[in-house]
């Protein structure tokens, strides 16, 4: 189900290293000396915030970033190395009051126990605003870190090998989300009693097994956490093709695509709404976010002679999977307006140098949404279920009366 065409833009930034330029770090804004700091952090998720956003994500992976798509590299001239996304969130949680906070986990080599226990701590900590992406790991070096399993290498996207690889570890992330949902249910609300007269601290007929099946996971359950604040946190994923699509449609609430423009939005929301029906959920909500690289500066010549200048130090044009914008916070809106017809309800943001363009978003877009009507004035909820419309929903293992 999409969600109200009427309603008001989301609008989250996505927070990589010292932004997702590779030569941001060289910025003199950037202060890569604190990148592994949680002070970095903490100032960079007050001044989200203090745009009003929805919520940051965090990047992770299981290997050094990597300017080549399946293997490591040699550059010394990138940053290279990266704090816990998870543990990042958990530091920066209590010194937040009001934003998401949705850290990246890759699901190809952890456990989704583990996950589940991660992702309820962090929305108890933060008094329901957490969230996570899900993603996979395609490459083979990965696999290397753990010892458990090889991934085979895969050569381009759309061979039938590589498709069937791809397929194995998308199907796998379903099935990880599903496990890390019913864990979150596993405790109903209302499980611990913390009576010290009767000596009861929970009500053991209020914890559930899961006993979850399936051709990757074997899991029992209950949880050891009890069930989060929102109930279910927020399920995300990045999908660029079919395949991440249907993940999307299947068990996320957020999905990040990347269209080029309007028309290719309206086809990619047409093709997850498909999905979607076809996965039986066609009457849940469910959020479609565009992803957007962002330049932003007073005059448009300025942008694009601050992105000439990295790439310059970066020795290559920057590229990515997304749409990369160079221009004016009104330019921006402009944009974001166009593509919102397209059926997306928000846009997650990627700050080509964090010190630079997130101010830029919060200070200029933000203002300029606003006046056009399009985005919020102050936090309308206390969790991030409830800024992004989603009702808190009921445990699938509670007693109906």
């Amino acid at each position: 189900m999409s969600p109200n065409p009427s309603a008001p833009l989301h609008l989250a930034v996505a927070l990589d290293g010292t932004g997702w330029h590779p030569a941001s770090w060289r910025e003199p804004v950037s202060r890569p000396r604190e990148l592994f700091t949680a002070r970095y952090w903490a100032e960079l998720v007050a001044e989200a915030e203090r745009g009003l956003l929805d919520f940051v994500t965090f990047e992770d992976g299981l290997g050094p970033q990597s300017s080549h798509f399946l293997d490591p590299d040699e550059r010394t001239d990138q940053v290279r190395g990266r704090l816990d996304a998870v543990l990042t969130a958990a530091r920066v949680a209590p010194l937040t009051r009001h934003i998401g906070l949705v850290p990246t986990v890759v699901a190809t080599h952890t456990e989704p126990f583990h996950i589940s226990k991660a992702i309820a701590t962090l929305d108890h900590v933060s008094h329901g605003r957490a969230g996570v992406r899900v993603r996979i790991s395609a490459r083979p070096n990965e696999a290397g870190h753990f010892g458990r399993r090889t991934v085979p290498r895969i050569e381009g996207y759309d061979s039938p090998a590589a498709q069937d690889v791809l397929s194995d570890l998308f199907d796998e992330a379903a099935d990880h989300v599903e496990v890390v949902r019913r864990l979150w249910d596993s405790w109903e609300d209302d499980a611990e009693i913390r009576d010290v007269a009767t000596g009861r601290f929970v009500d053991r007929d209020k914890l559930h097994y899961i006993d979850f099946e399936g051709r990757h996971f074997s899991v029992r359950g209950p949880s050891i956490t009890p069930r989060p604040p929102q109930g279910q946190p927020v399920v995300t994923a990045l999908a660029h093709q079919t395949l991440p699509y249907r993940l999307v449609a299947r068990q996320a609430d957020i999905g990040y695509v990347t269209p080029r423009d309007a028309d290719e939005a309206r086809a990619i929301v047409a093709e997850i709404r498909a999905e979607q029906e076809a996965a039986g959920r066609a009457g849940e909500p469910l959020h479609v976010f565009a992803d957007l690289a962002v330049f932003l500066d007073d005059d448009p010549s300025a942008a694009a002679a601050r992105r000439e200048r990295l790439d310059d130090l970066a020795g290559e044009p920057y590229t990515g999977d997304a749409r990369v914008f160079t221009g004016t916070a009104t330019q921006l809106a402009d944009l974001l307006e166009e593509l919102s017809s397209a059926g997306l309800s928000g846009f997650r943001l990627r700050p080509a140098v964090a010190g630079h363009d997130l101010p830029a978003i919060t200070r200029n877009l933000v203002p300029e949404l606003q006046r056009r009507g399009v985005f919020r004035r102050a936090y309308e909820a206390g969790t991030l279920r409830g800024l992004l419309g989603l009702a808190r929903p009921a445990n699938r293992y509670a007693a109906t009366v």
